[in-house]
């Protein structure tokens, strides 16, 4: 069986959300026979297709990007040509770029199509591009919503409920830290324990309200992570604020390991499944986060695996990071919570073995 993925974006251009979740079913899949093949744009495309683990990554040139959506007019040729040889498109939204592309190419194969996000910035463009959207939507033969919470918090995802099941995003198990990052962390930042954030410093991720918090606290905070909030961040932080910056997955995980608890104080429906949430699972890490309505509340769950708070309320934030900090059996037995969840929900061996049962189940009832 072969499955042609189609996202705006992929590696070596980048590595973030949407991408590491197609990565991850790429990869989870072709264990059990499945090629999968990932159409994206770059502004300067390879010249043949890359190899990237188990699969390759076709890449169209990218010509223009406005309102976060990259345009291309070679993506249509090479749609059509690689949609001939799939069994399966597999489409990741939102990126309407991929609207045109699917009306344009009419490749009668089997759709799915992986509801990652609400539109939510862009609210102007969103009147236009609606009837688009709507009739994608409705054309595509099934979608999934990537956590329960959000299927019934989207406004979108309501009236498609009889073509929508709900896959949620799981990643690799992970590779436990050396001695040396961890005795490098220890050195830096002390013995004392902290409370840790990792993310793109972006408008959604909540951090004024961190920085918030950690003022009404006094506690130590570790931030890492790089982008357009960073000079923001640099300027209002207090002094129990340590800003790190961009750091590799493997002091990443060192970080994770060190740390008393995870916090995630995303107040947007843009965060719609935080994967940084499940980073934290997987090493064991108690959590706090906001609730949304989104697939942060289906990883964390409050009173649980940690504690899930109001957006926009440093102090509630403040509360939670307190009565951790305060409780150490509490914080110890929300971290066990969290790596029992991840094993038992948040695998990425777990949604690829869904979605491969989605693919069998659609070629199935289309060869009839």
């Amino acid at each position: 069986m072969r499955v042609l993925h189609l996202f705006k974006t992929y590696p070596p251009d980048s590595f973030t959300g949407v991408e590491r979740v197609i990565w991850e079913i790429a990869e989870g899949t072709a264990a059990s026979g499945v090629v999968s093949d990932v159409l994206t744009l770059s502004a300067a495309p390879a010249d043949r297709p890359l190899v990237n683990g188990h699969h390759h990554v076709h890449q169209a040139r990218q010509l223009l990007y406005v309102a976060s959506t990259g345009l291309s007019v070679s993506a249509f040729s090479m749609f059509r040509r690689l949609a001939a040889s799939a069994d399966i498109v597999h489409y990741h939204f939102p990126w309407p770029m991929m609207d045109l592309l699917h009306f344009a190419v009419r490749h009668g194969k089997p759709s799915v199509l992986t509801y990652h996000s609400d539109v939510v910035r862009q609210v102007r463009l969103q009147r236009l591009y609606r009837p688009v959207m709507e009739r994608f939507l409705n054309s595509v033969d099934r979608i999934v919503a990537t956590s329960p919470n959000y299927l019934a918090s989207s406004p979108v995802l309501q009236g498609l409920r009889h073509k929508t099941e709900v896959i949620p995003i799981g990643l690799s198990r992970r590779q436990p830290p050396d001695e040396a990052r961890l005795r490098h962390w220890r050195q830096r930042l002390g013995e004392q324990p902290f409370f840790l954030f990792v993310g793109a410093l972006r408008y959604y991720k909540g951090l004024s309200d961190l920085l918030g918090a950690a003022r009404r606290t006094g506690l130590p905070v570790v931030i890492v992570g790089d982008g357009e909030m960073r000079s923001e961040i640099e300027a209002a932080r207090p002094d129990n604020v340590t800003l790190l910056g961009a750091l590799d997955d493997a002091d990443k995980e060192a970080l994770l390991s060190l740390c008393l608890a995870f916090v995630f104080p995303s107040h947007v429906r843009s965060e719609a499944y935080g994967l940084a949430l499940v980073e934290a699972a997987r090493a064991g890490r108690p959590m706090i986060s906001c609730e949304l309505g989104t697939g942060t509340s289906y990883v964390n769950q409050h009173g649980s695996t940690g504690l899930v708070v109001p957006p926009r309320d440093p102090a509630r934030l403040a509360d939670a990071m307190l009565q951790l900090w305060a409780d150490e059996a509490l914080a110890s037995s929300m971290g066990e919570a969290a790596g029992r969840r991840f094993e038992t929900h948040l695998t990425s061996q777990e949604m690829a073995d869904r979605y491969e049962a989605l693919y069998r189940k659609l070629l199935s009832s289309h060869a009839v």
